[in-house]
Formats: C-alpha cells, structure tokens, sequence
C-alpha cells in the first residue's frame, strides 16, 4: 500500500515506508490504534535489512566503475563534501558543539539517497541527460564516503575516537579495508567465477546471502558494526561483473522487501508527540540540506562544464537523504558513548529529516526543468553541446 500511494503521488517508497511504520507503530498519532509493536523478531528483520541495503551497496563498488566515473567523481565528490559535509559540520557545532554528536549529525545532513535519487532519475526519465553522469559520479563518491564514514562512526559511538587523530585514524582504516576488499575481489575474480560457474540459480542465492550474513557477523565481531561488515563483502565480490549481475537479478527482489521492512520498523518506534524536542533541530538543518546541495551541485556542474540549466538540474537532484541518514540514526542512538538526550532524539529528528528532504527532493527534480527555463531563458537557437571528456568550460 505504502509503495502504491507513493507512486501515485510521484514520491519515493522510502518516506512511505517510514510514515506507515510511525502510523501503525508503537506510538501513533491522532489517537489511531497501534497495530504492531517492536519485538525481537521484527528487530531482526530490520537489521537483515541494514545488512541486505549495504551488501548490494558493497555490489556496486568496483575499479572499473571508480575509473569510469574519472573526474566528475573526483571534481563533483568533493565539492560536495566541502559543501555538505562542511555545513554539516557547523549545524551539528552549532547544535551540540564541538564532538562526536556534531560529527555523526555531519553525516546525517551530508549523505544524499542513491536509493531515492536513482529511482527519481528512471521515473522523470533524466537517465539519459548529460548532467546525470555528474549526479552518479557524486553519489559513487558518497558511496565511498559511506563506507569510511560508518568506520568513524562506529568507533565515535563506542568511545573509541575521541579526538581528530582518533577519527582520522578510523578513518583511514575504514578506507583501507575498503582498497583491500576492492583489490582482492579483483585478483580473486577468476575463483569467483569459477565457483559461481557451478552453482545452479538458487544455490546462487544461498551462497550470497550466507556471505552477506557471515560479512555482516564478522564486521559485528570486529568492533566496525554488521553494516561495515555487509558492505565490505559487497565489495569482494564486485570485482567479478557475472557473478555481481547474477545475485542482483536473484536478490533484487529481495533486497527491496528487506529495505522496506527496514524503513517500516524504524518508523514503528518514531513517536511524532516527541517531535518538539527536536523542531528547533529540523528548521535548521533541513534548509541547510537542501541549499547545501542545490549549491554544491550548481557549483560542480559549473566548474566541470555543464550550461546553468543543467547545473540547476543537477543541484535539484541530490536533495534527497534517505537510507544512510536512517542506518547513521540508529547507530547513533545505540552509542553508549554519546549523549543521552542525543540518542534519545536522534531518530525522529532522522526520520522527519528523511521524509522533509525526499518529499523536497523529488519535487524540487520534477520541477527544476522549468524552473531552469525561466531563471535562464534561451538566449540563442543552437543546440546545447555535450561536454566533452575533458569537461571544458561553456556558457
């Protein structure tokens, strides 16, 4: 139902999934009857979703794709981390001050959805506009960024990163697993697929989710949570194209069952009668997220060579936060090492944050094409060129 009445109204699942979950859950509003409640059994469904959403995550990473995206990754990734990683940054000083609360709300505000703006992309049929390869090559860039950021994350929550060395150090050790994992599921690429060669569909699907499941324990066993741990075991087998494309025609169905049913369950605990708390939090960073992006976006479409238009069509583009911002969230509020008022209101300031910047996001991409039109009407009849490889700059 939540997926029917999102489509109808040109929205992503995601907020759907999460408002469903806050309307049926443990506290739901204007005195409606609660129809479900958390317990174990849905606990571990969620968390099957984390770890389902990362491992496919980890499925996209690869060299290849990291030399393909070449300087719009590079160029457009990191404007964007200034941009929204910086504004990120100020909000949650600004909020908490200096420590792991302003560092962990950074990643909430900075993260864009792949997820939502993937689907956005195929629904309003942008896939093809030239301005998209930037838009993909940021998101690949955040996708790496996930992968050191929960790292960080994980030892902030804990205690074990107190200081800049420390969260530099988790840093850099995270982004090391990730080099290790993308080589060694290259060099491993033959026995990968020797092995996948004998595996009929289903046992197909077993093995990757037994591996999913063992990555996930192993990253828990760690110390560097389950998520790090799915997403790391993604990332061994995305080296070989076959196998990667065979276990996503198999478990892509899966995936999304899984990533709802993660959505919803974290909607069942919001309790929207708690929201004041957090109404000071959201009227900053959510105009914050979403002019951090449009102006990060314009700006690396600019620089690398895009007309206005299509820079304002790329800024529209990566306003939606989505399923990193809801994984941090939970983190967070598991963090033993944080502040108690923080981990308690972490997860209703992330869910409304979710569903504000998503519902935005989708709108503001519907509608930037003409909005474009009128802020930077047509002055010439000739045909807008597409940039080149070295991206040189055009009016």
């Amino acid at each position: 139902m939540a997926t029917v009445v999102a489509s109808r109204f040109g929205l992503s699942a995601i907020p759907a999934f999460i408002i469903a979950g806050i309307l049926i859950g443990e506290h739901p509003p204007l005195g409606l009857p609660s129809l479900v409640e958390e317990s174990e059994s849905i606990e571990l469904l969620g968390e099957l979703g984390i770890v389902m959403l990362l491992f496919f995550l980890g499925l996209e990473f690869s060299l290849e794709r990291l030399r393909q995206a070449g300087r719009l990754l590079a160029v457009g990734g990191v404007i964007d981390l200034v941009v929204n990683g910086g504004l990120g940054l100020v909000v949650g000083t600004i909020l908490f001050g200096p420590g792991p609360e302003a560092v962990l709300l950074a990643g909430i505000i900075y993260i864009s959805s792949s997820g939502i703006i993937s689907r956005a992309l195929f629904d309003f049929r942008r896939l093809a506009d030239d301005e998209t390869d930037l838009v993909l090559g940021i998101l690949v860039f955040e996708d790496l960024a996930i992968a050191v950021f929960l790292g960080i994350a994980a030892g902030l929550a804990a205690g074990e990163a107190a200081g800049i060395t420390d969260i530099a150090g988790s840093g850099a050790l995270a982004l090391g697993f990730v080099a290790v994992f993308l080589i060694a599921g290259r060099y491993a690429k033959g026995t990968i697929d020797w092995v996948s060669e004998r595996l009929d569909s289903e046992e197909i699907v077993l093995a990757a989710l037994a591996l999913a499941l063992a990555g996930a324990a192993a990253g828990e066993l760690a110390g560097v949570s389950e998520a790090v741990g799915a997403l790391l075991a993604g990332i061994f087998l995305s080296g070989s194209p076959e196998v990667r494309d065979r276990i996503e025609e198999r478990l892509l169905g899966i995936r999304d069952v899984f990533a709802g049913i993660f959505f919803f369950v974290f909607g069942i605990t919001v309790d929207l009668s708690a929201v004041g708390p957090v109404a000071g939090w959201l009227l900053l960073a959510v105009p914050v997220a979403v002019v951090g992006k449009m102006v990060a976006g314009y700006g690396a479409a600019r620089v690398t060579g895009f007309r206005k238009r299509q820079s304002l069509n790329a800024g529209a583009a990566l306003i939606a936060r989505g399923e990193f911002s809801i994984i941090l969230a939970q983190l967070a509020a598991a963090g033993v090492a944080l502040d108690p008022e923080f981990r308690e209101q972490i997860g209703i300031f992330a869910s409304i944050f979710v569903v504000a910047t998503a519902v935005i996001g989708v709108l503001f991409m519907r509608e930037s094409r003409r909005v474009g039109q009128r802020l930077f009407p047509t002055r010439t009849s000739t045909r807008p060129k597409r940039p080149q490889t070295a991206r040189g700059h055009d009016g």
